[in-house]
């Protein structure tokens, strides 16, 4: 990966201890001396250190991570206005990055991978390490991990989830989509290819009509598909999403404002929705 993205991976582990800390303690308002002090860093590093991540101050990152803040986020009907307008036709856009995705037939989905064959490699990312695998038409699983103990049991997560595929490493390639995925400047466009359900896909194909920034509850994406009863199936169709972060199911909270539990942390869910939410008021700004 690039120099400035390896610069904005380091950090994320004591960003997420504040990020852990701000979200503990928000009703007291920690100040900058109380936070440096339980991360361990000066206030001026800390104020520098996670303005440069967040792009803005931890105070301002703050305001994010409120109940308040989320709940007026899922008021924004002109999420899912763009949602239905969309016809949840697959695409959507992440940063400059058009994302577009097909799932495996029902034939394929039977074969467990049969004839594929599948790269991975793990890359820095800005809410630390992340495995990415990719196959000849698209991303199949992207993954955050936090060890090597944790990098090895997500690839047998892979390896169990395509038993019949070609699995092995190549940093080399899929460096390119990590590049792809965490540089805003890069541009262009990536294919995701989906293995579920077709409620699954039809679930995880309206998350990818869901901004930056802005975020959903649970109910709105059973609404936006056309299943306003199937809150809970929603609710385990997004708990079981491979493709983190490009598939955004860090964009679905819980109708009252809780950001809820996420496959790869509860902080990092909270990093990531804040860390959007920052960039979405520079850009409007």
């Amino acid at each position: 990966m690039k120099a400035n993205q390896q610069t904005a991976a380091r950090p994320y582990e004591r960003i997420a201890r504040a990020i852990h800390y701000l979200a503990e303690h928000q009703l007291e308002q920690p100040g900058l001396a109380e936070l440096g002090e339980h991360v361990g860093l000066s206030e001026s590093h800390l104020q520098r250190e996670f303005t440069r991540w967040a792009g803005v101050s931890p105070k301002a990152f703050l305001r994010y991570l409120t109940k308040e803040s989320a709940k007026s986020r899922l008021r924004e009907q002109s999420v899912m206005d763009a949602a239905l307008a969309s016809g949840l036709s697959g695409s959507g856009r992440l940063h400059d990055l058009m994302i577009s995705c097909e799932g495996m037939t029902p034939g394929e989905y039977k074969q467990h991978g049969r004839g594929l064959r599948i790269s991975f490699g793990i890359h820095p990312s800005p809410f630390g390490d992340c495995l990415i695998a990719t196959t000849e038409r698209g991303v199949c699983k992207m993954a955050f991990i936090d060890s090597a103990q944790d990098g090895r049991a997500t690839e047998r997560d892979l390896r169990a989830e395509w038993p019949a595929a070609d699995i092995g490493r190549d940093d080399r390639l899929t460096g390119a989509v990590a590049d792809a995925v965490f540089d805003r400047s890069h541009g262009g466009a990536l294919h995701l290819l989906l293995k579920g359900t077709p409620f699954q896909l039809r679930v995880w194909e309206a998350l990818l009509s869901i901004p930056e920034g802005a975020l959903a509850s649970y109910r709105q994406v059973a609404d936006m598909i056309g299943k306003p009863t199937a809150v809970r199936s929603v609710a385990s169709a997004i708990a079981r999403n491979r493709i983190g972060y490009l598939i955004p199911c860090h964009r679905v909270i819980r109708s009252n404002g809780d950001f809820g539990q996420y496959r790869w942390g509860s902080d990092r869910k909270k990093a990531i929705a804040g860390w959007e939410a920052s960039r979405r008021l520079a850009a409007t700004a």
